[in-house]
């Protein structure tokens, strides 16, 4: 059965006369040259983001989620037992360079001398896109990545993505004006409620001209003065938070690492759902969004919800079009929505029909709804919470393949998706 990849295809190029298109996420640069001192003889032999986290390195749990959004390539930025860091890298990595294990490419920058997190970035210069994600190794903030990315203002040169937490006194506290983060200050000595740095960021690479020469922290002697300038904005997220820096957290994590990935789903069809059924869509000057389609994918990016999409095909079957056009149009619809900050997880489609004119197609399968088959193969591949899962179709085959996978179903026969997903989640508390 063809599978529908984690990456598509471009779309094609635009015209001179088209306007500038926002610059897709691609690059993620994840920190991860810390001693890890506080966790004594466990990062003797080990970087901390190598410690083992519910059977896997830490890093895996971050890797495998830059996957789901999108990112395309994982830059390491190391520096203690860089030679293990190595090791994960290549071990990864298959002969072209990708990685089999996360389906990015996977790769380390090693520093001779401890730089700092500042001047680690300064070293990586050459190696960064104009705009990057950035993230802390030693923490898992459960976030939308591509909504902290959507294009930076006029001046600003990060955004950093922000967390309340009960007790603050670990970390360094944030005050925010509007979206304008105006200080950082140091850990209070009493703790308490504040908003504190999540250590996720949406960076510009011009910030690598206000590193200054030499060893630096990006926290310490970075941040703060971008921070007084009006350089720096913020947003602020409740998804779940951890920083594995002591032993207590790490432990947790351990005991955590099964609920960071267990999430319910949307199962979405495709023609009618999120886009005006033509009549056997398959390019995209064919293809229309939905009143609220990306929107509405979005807030379910943004709740925590898988997003797959499950769509019959036959036109494949009935010689309409070959499978090759269902997967142009699906990378470029997931291009359109990642510079709309939504991302669809997976995708399953069904090319076969009993009546097709074409005879590799005509036969009948149990991915082809009201059949479960895309369901449930979806189920297998990804740690759904089924409970509060749902189909949403504009067909009474839709609701039948939802009945049949023990989830339920949602009839759209039309208007604006985003309304409709908001009453779904409303009426469910999602």
């Amino acid at each position: 059965m063809s599978i529908d990849g984690i990456t598509g295809t471009p779309p094609e190029a635009v015209s001179a006369d088209s306007p500038a298109l926002p610059p897709l996420p691609r690059q993620c640069v994840i920190l991860v040259g810390g001693l890890g001192t506080r966790l004594g003889e466990r990062t003797r032999l080990t970087p901390k983001p190598l410690l083992e986290v519910a059977g896997k390195p830490f890093l895996d749990h971050l890797i495998g989620n830059l996957a789901r959004f999108g990112f395309e390539r994982v830059l390491l930025l190391g520096g203690y037992r860089g030679e293990v860091l190595r090791d994960y890298c290549a071990a990864a990595a298959t002969a072209d360079g990708r990685s089999s294990r996360f389906g990015v490419a996977l790769s380390c920058l090693i520093e001779e001398e401890p730089a700092g997190t500042g001047g680690a970035l300064v070293q990586a210069g050459d190696a960064l896109d104009d705009c990057f994600l950035l993230l802390n190794g030693d923490s898992f903030f459960d976030i939308n990545y591509l909504d902290l990315t959507a294009p930076l203002g006029d001046g600003t040169l990060a955004r950093v993505a922000l967390r309340r937490v009960e007790d603050a006194a670990r970390y360094g506290t944030v005050r925010l004006e509007g979206e304008r983060i105006r200080a950082f200050a140091e850990r209070p000595e009493r703790g308490g409620e504040s908003l504190i740095n999540g250590g996720i960021y949406w960076m510009d690479r011009r910030i690598l001209d206000h590193i200054p020469a030499g060893p630096c922290s990006l926290e310490r002697d970075v941040l703060p003065g971008l921070a007084e300038r009006g350089e720096l904005v913020g947003r602020c997220y409740d998804g779940a938070f951890i920083d594995i820096g002591i032993p207590q957290d790490l432990a947790r994590a351990d005991g955590l690492a099964a609920e960071w990935h267990r999430r319910p789903a949307a199962f979405l069809d495709r023609d009618g759902v999120l886009n005006l059924d033509h009549g056997y869509v398959h390019h995209r000057g064919h293809f229309e969004w939905v009143d609220g389609a990306m929107d509405a994918v979005k807030l379910l990016n943004d709740r925590g919800y898988y997003v797959f999409l499950i769509t019959n095909q036959a036109g494949v079957a009935h010689g309409h079009y070959e499978e090759e056009a269902i997967h142009t149009l699906h990378g470029w619809m997931r291009e359109e929505l990642r510079r709309n900050g939504a991302h669809l997880d997976d995708v399953r489609y069904c090319p076969y029909h009993p009546e097709g004119a074409v005879e590799q197609y005509r036969r009948a399968s149990d991915w082809r709804k009201p059949e479960a088959g895309m369901l449930r193969d979806l189920m297998a591949h990804w740690p759904v919470e089924t409970a509060s899962s749902f189909v949403i179709g504009d067909r009474d085959t839709d609701m039948a393949a939802a009945r049949a996978a023990g989830v339920a179903g949602h009839l759209f026969t039309g208007g604006n998706l985003l309304e409709r997903v908001r009453a779904i989640l409303d009426e469910s508390g999602g």
